[in-house]
């Protein structure tokens, strides 16, 4: 099996998503940073050996994987997290406002019952409570922002890689539903703070990666604009 990636820096890359692993998968990122790494979220959990074949031909031993960050609770994003960790070992990154929903593996908050699927439940070992907190990776750091409105505890996380400022925001587009429990008064406020983050590169969840401040910017802003009814 040959693995596939998406270089986006010299030490980050899109490892899993739709046309590398699965295509109900949200994206999957890898962060190597002088031979330690983590990954952004997990996917569905349908092609974890696919996923990890992707991690080595992206140059990180999966075995260096040391942090899962998870940007918020849902299944496209977090139905792999256990069977990654019982890969890995990596310690589990979640905001308390959404860990609660991985713990008790709630199938609709966690939009598992969307997928027909099961949640399996995953405990954070790190769980985020502040509006930002900043995470270190061997001697680098990572901002996680809380950003709630798509979910009570999305995460955009913010690091600097070449040279650049890059945030991986998940869900930018949403979507807004009472069974996820999203709040649009949130939501918009949460917009405007990742505009603010001003980042260089964008990594979403569901439309990929988007590079220049001025086209990320342009991203993030359309969804102001939008009527979420």
């Amino acid at each position: 099996m040959k693995g596939r990636f998406r270089k986006i820096t010299g030490e980050i890359f899109q490892v899993g998503g739709s046309g590398l692993t699965a295509a109900e998968d949200a994206a999957v990122y890898l962060l190597g940073f002088d031979g330690r790494g983590a990954l952004v979220d997990a996917g569905c959990g349908g092609s974890v050996e696919v996923l990890l074949e992707n991690i080595r031909a992206a140059g990180v031993d999966p075995s260096a994987i040391e942090l899962l960050l998870i940007t918020h609770c849902h299944f496209d994003h977090t139905g792999g997290a256990a069977e990654i960790c019982r890969r890995l070992d990596a310690a589990v990154v979640a905001h308390r406002l959404d860990a609660v929903y991985l713990e008790t593996a709630n199938p609709v908050v966690t939009a598992a019952a969307w997928y027909g699927e099961k949640m399996a439940k995953v405990v954070a070992d790190r769980t985020l409570s502040g509006k930002k907190e900043t995470i270190r990776l061997s001697g680098r750091d990572i901002v996680a922002v809380h950003v709630p409105g798509h979910s009570p505890g999305s995460v955009v996380y913010l690091t600097e890689s070449d040279g650049q400022r890059v945030l991986f925001a998940q869900d930018v587009h949403g979507p807004l539903h009472p069974d996820l429990r999203s709040n649009e008064a949130d939501y918009r406020r949460s917009l405007k703070k990742m505009l603010a983050l001003a980042p260089d590169i964008l990594c979403e969840g569901h439309y990929g990666v988007i590079r220049g401040k001025a086209a990320a910017a342009d991203f993030i802003r359309q969804f102001l604009g939008r009527s979420t009814e």
